[in-house]
């Protein structure tokens, strides 16, 4: 099956619809799947369903999807870089489940393989577990928490081969092999696209069964998130 597609546009193209849960790879904006997702904002899909660590930047990544009103729902563990995000959420026009990092991470793996539920201790007598299933193990409280299960799921990764066998750069890894595993349809977004075989077999992060398509995107923009302080006179 031909997996390489000549833009994003066409990757996207007869997959992606209004009311979709749709994951998506990256962490703050490293290793964020920047032209799926431009490509995405010019499809006008809109209420959609984001499960993402982070919702970008005003500007950048899913910031761009919020400002055009396509996302509907995130469910995400970290927020606070992107002030539409804020205005919507308070306003009352954007919905949010919040979820601990590691417990977002251990749902979509959890989907990825085949697991319904799992029961944790994160969260436990804080808001996180209101309305979930508590159950006790060993003497100690635990939640129950869905796994997650994405129609799609868009990820950066560095390097694929023609098969979609995929390996990743370094923290840009984060949570693109799960969510990558997760999604019922996979979309990768990659710098540098090779012949099969030519990615050592203990190179490859993660294998191409879970890969339906793949875009060339060799010269991605890759901001960097930098720390601000506010000046004090005198300092």
């Amino acid at each position: 099956m031909k997996k390489l597609f000549p833009s994003a546009a066409e990757a996207l193209k007869g997959i992606v619809k209004d009311g979709q849960l749709m994951a998506v790879g990256g962490f703050g904006l490293c290793g964020i799947p920047e032209a799926l997702i431009d490509a995405l904002r010019d499809s006008q899909v809109k209420d959609l369903t984001v499960i993402s660590n982070n919702a970008g930047v005003d500007d950048f990544g899913l910031g761009k999807l919020l400002r055009t009103r396509q996302i509907k729902r995130m469910i995400a563990s970290y927020v606070g870089e992107n002030k539409e995000f804020e205005r919507q959420y308070l306003a009352g026009e954007l919905e949010l489940e919040f979820t601990p990092q590691g417990t977002l991470a251990e749902k979509l793996r959890a989907g990825g393989a085949g697991i319904p539920a799992f029961f944790t201790k994160t969260g436990v007598g804080t808001q996180v577990a209101d309305g979930k299933e508590l159950r006790e193990f060993d003497g100690e409280t635990y939640v129950m928490e869905r796994s997650l299960v994405p129609d799609v799921a868009l990820v950066k990764a560095h390097i694929a081969d023609k098969s979609g066998n995929l390996r990743f750069n370094l923290t840009a890894r984060n949570f693109n092999p799960a969510a990558a595993m997760a999604g019922k349809i996979c979309i990768v977004e990659v710098e540098k696209v090779v012949e099969i075989g030519e990615l050592a077999p203990d190179d490859i992060h993660l294998p191409g069964i879970y890969v339906h398509r793949i875009v060339l995107n060799a010269n991605p923009e890759k901001r960097i998130e930098k720390r601000t302080i506010t000046e004090k006179a005198g300092a």
